[in-house]
């Protein structure tokens, strides 16, 4: 689904990763051998756009292709086909300081907060080094600078002079959060970010997120599995599947009408304080390897309502008069 007053959009993206051949694979090729190429289809042909100040939540299993999807749109890797737009401009078109901007705009917040901080440097150089390389402060202001960011994030200043190791999980990942915010972002991509805390420390960070949007006006790609945690902090959801959106819809109406299959499949077996006793399922059947996704719906192999058309036709996104997009060729009366 695409706005024109979108604050950050992506349109018929695609992202492969290709497998080179290796050494013994190269030599029997040149020896007259064959071998199969490998390309993992991350992305597949998607469309996804986030409004100012909107919370976007995306959710789907490990392997749909979802943390490649944000990083696409963080800047971090480039598209193998389609583009990303920032502010309406797509990036082949953007000026150098319309790039320079967009790439300072959108900043992301990685789910393993320990891995991602440099474990050489004091939290002073990993939250202050950004602000000075890009210009936003001086040097004789980084401190004072990342003083204020610590606070923000519900940390004490007096820490600024430690190693990331001499912090807890907690902590960390509001360092990550602090560094984030050193460039004044507008969007924060957020892949899996509380997915590594302990429950209490996941509500505390949950809650540190929707104070800085208020605060600070942020727009967040909210990247997670967890869609109790999604449900909480998104004002829209969008479903993905073995690379593709199959789904998008506000909160409300992804909770309490979902039309997809697949997103009923999910929204089924999310823990209820008070259902009672129940055999847990999952989704029927295993996610398809993006080496060699099926054709037509990718979702058909695993679909209890598949028809020939499905295995052989991919659906597309279609959206409502409501705004409630979905990638089925059975309409939601019929599932």
């Amino acid at each position: 689904m695409t706005s024109q007053a979108a604050l950050i959009e992506v349109r018929h993206l695609h992202k492969y990763f290709f497998r080179r051949p290796d050494l013994a694979e190269r030599l029997a090729s040149w020896l007259g051998s064959s071998f199969d190429a490998r390309t993992v289809k991350a992305v597949d042909a998607v469309n996804l756009a986030i409004q100012p100040g909107e919370v976007l939540g995306l959710v789907g299993e490990s392997g749909c292709g979802k943390s490649t999807l944000g990083r696409v749109m963080a800047g971090i890797i480039e598209p193998t086909q389609g583009d990303c737009y920032f502010e309406g401009v797509a990036s082949a078109d953007q000026t150098p300081e319309h790039a320079r901007a967009a790439q300072l705009a959108v900043q992301m917040v990685f789910q393993d907060p320990l891995s991602s901080l440099n474990p050489r440097k004091r939290v002073i150089d990993i939250v202050g080094e950004a602000p000075v390389v890009h210009g936003l402060i001086d040097t004789a202001q980084r401190e004072d600078y990342v003083a204020s960011l610590l606070q923000k994030v519900g940390l004490d200043p007096a820490l600024m002079t430690r190693f990331p190791h001499q912090f807890s999980g907690g902590q960390r990942q509001r360092i990550g959060i602090a560094r984030a915010l050193a460039v004044k972002p507008r969007v924060l991509v957020c892949d899996e970010a509380v997915s590594a805390l302990d429950v209490s420390i996941q509500a505390q960070v949950l809650n540190l997120f929707m104070d800085l949007r208020e605060s600070l006006g942020l727009t967040y790609l909210f990247i997670s599995h967890d869609l109790g945690v999604v449900q909480h902090i998104s004002d829209r959801v969008a479903i993905m599947y073995l690379g593709r959106v199959v789904e998008t819809a506000s909160t409300e109406e992804i909770y309490q009408n979902p039309r997809h299959p697949y997103t009923r499949a999910l929204l089924k077996e999310i823990p209820i304080i008070g259902s009672g006793k129940r055999l847990y399922s999952g989704v029927k059947g295993e996610l398809a390897s993006a080496l060699k996704p099926p054709a037509g719906c990718h979702f058909h192999p695993r679909c209890p309502h598949a028809t020939d058309r499905c295995r052989q036709e991919a659906p597309l996104l279609e959206v409502s008069a409501s705004g409630h997009a979905t990638a089925c060729h059975l309409p939601s009366a019929h599932l």
